[in-house]
């Protein structure tokens, strides 16, 4: 397994701050708020931090652990039992697939940023070009036409019909939306040159993209809980609904969330690992990214929710009404509310920065990913590194055109919705599977004696039993009884 690498990280906070931003992202903002008031409240919470112990942090140690020692990407990492390599390439198509759509998702904050400036704010208010004769602005006798769909908003058009020229279904991919298409050119060319020196470059980069965002929602929630209205919003978020942990799709949302968010089975993690200097104990590191990542996930949902709360109290609604999942919490949810507060300039250019930068550092170690992967495999391409990144990025830029198009936010939903359900847990039951017949023995002397600490038998039974259990019920759910 033990091989080397020319790449090292500087010093163990960049290795640190790479992982908690590629953990931490855009899902933290829009998907787990939403699904903690969807299942249950404050009730999510348990089997969500179930989760994390028993799946999330094992899974991060054995990954972090197998990169560290092989020094190696997510392919040459089964060499340790070649009869599993194939879960590496696996790897590289879910992360390629990953991108296609991620990247899109990484434009629509440069879009709204740009539209951001102007004033008023082109969403508003009804009346503009691009509006129907459905469109109707909030109040509190409009809201209940708008929950059952006989009106739409001026925010939801112009997310649809203004920014995405949205089709009426996946069929008809239309042509390609310009604008849209040229901020994920911008996209990038900022993720290249971010990455194009390796560790080098991610490094020093980091240290912004993953500790500006934490002001961003500091200072949103300081403005949040002062709006009238928003602990109501706060309230509706944490009330536990303790019936709904009866309900196996709260188990296995949870189980999703995790896989989702910490990124376990995307090969990020293996490969930020395989950058470390051999001797690190990574395994303080590997339970302060699941714990971190999870604290990020439910203090967003204090700062959406207490800005959900005051739009709610404007409208004259209950908060229910005004919550959405997926792209709608980021992109038509909360730039409604933008305008009912004061600056609305302001905090629109603010709130969208902190998304793009959640985003970016995503998208760095996914891409990083796919680039060690192969670099492992034809080591004599690693003198030409430089080269190999700009010609992987413009490889996956070619193949994110797709979701530019007029119905290319169908292909995002079907992809956002599909890859970290099955495919994820999948490739996590692999990975253990080659662990398990690499053997306890080999990989505890391994560990000896890369970390000179015996590893601990807690996490020999939890890799054995615990999370080979839980994968087994998430991916028996998503089949018989998801979507």
């Amino acid at each position: 397994m033990a091989g080397e690498t020319p790449e090292r990280w500087a010093n163990q906070v960049e290795y640190l701050l790479s992982c908690l931003g590629y953990a931490v992202g855009i899902g933290n903002i829009w998907r787990f708020p939403y699904l903690c008031y969807r299942n249950g409240g404050g009730a999510f919470l348990v089997p969500y931090l179930i989760t994390m112990v028993v799946v999330g942090i094992p899974l991060v140690h054995l990954e972090t652990t197998l990169g560290q020692f092989s020094s190696a990407g997510c392919i040459s990492v089964f060499n340790i039992n070649p009869l599993f390599k194939g879960a590496g390439y696996a790897v590289v198509l879910l992360n390629v697939m990953g991108v296609m759509y991620f990247a899109t998702v990484m434009s629509y904050p440069l879009l709204y940023m740009f539209h951001s400036f102007t004033s008023p704010l082109p969403w508003q208010y009804c009346g503009n070009s691009w509006n129907t004769d459905k469109c109707v602005e909030i109040t509190g006798n409009s809201s209940h036409l708008v929950s059952n769909g006989t009106i739409t908003t001026p925010e939801s058009e112009f997310f649809h019909i203004r920014l995405l020229r949205e089709t009426a279904g996946i069929e008809d991919l239309g042509g390609i939306v310009w604008p849209l298409f040229w901020c994920n050119v911008i996209c990038w060319i900022i993720v290249y040159f971010c990455i194009c020196n390796g560790t080098k470059s991610v490094g020093k980069v980091v240290y912004f993209t993953v500790l500006f965002p934490y002001v961003v929602l500091t200072a949103m929630l300081a403005r949040g809980v002062t709006l009238p209205g928003a602990w109501q919003g706060i309230y509706f978020y944490i009330v536990p609904e303790w019936g709904q942990l009866l309900n196996p799709k709260v188990w296995a949302d949870a189980a999703t969330q995790i896989f989702f968010s910490l990124g376990p089975g995307w090969g990020g993690l293996v490969s930020m690992a395989s950058f470390n200097q051999f001797h690190y104990n990574n395994e303080r590191c590997s339970i302060w990214i699941p714990v971190v990542n999870c604290g990020t996930s439910i203090f967003s949902g204090f700062v959406v929710f207490s800005v959900l709360g005051f739009a709610a109290e404007r409208a004259g609604v209950p908060v229910g009404q005004v919550a959405s999942a997926g792209p709608g919490l980021a992109f038509v949810t909360y730039p409604a509310t933008v305008v009912m507060m004061p600056a609305p300039n302001f905090w629109a250019v603010v709130f969208f920065f902190m998304l793009f930068l959640l985003g970016i550092d995503t998208m760095f170690v996914t891409i990083e990913a796919v680039i060690a992967g192969l670099l492992d495999e034809w080591p004599n391409l690693r003198a030409r590194k430089r080269l190999i990144t700009f010609f992987t990025c413009i490889v996956l830029f070619g193949l994110s055109i797709i979701c530019n198009m007029e119905g290319g936010i169908h292909v995002l939903n079907l992809l956002d919705s599909h890859i970290a359900i099955v495919c994820v847990p999948v490739v996590c039951a692999l990975e253990l599977g080659a662990v398990h017949m690499y053997g306890a023995a080999r990989l505890r002397r391994d560990v000896q004696f890369m970390t000179r600490r015996p590893l601990r038998a807690s996490w020999l039974l939890l890799w054995r039993y615990a999370v080979p259990g839980v994968l087994l019920v998430s991916v028996f759910h998503s089949f018989i009884v998801g979507k």
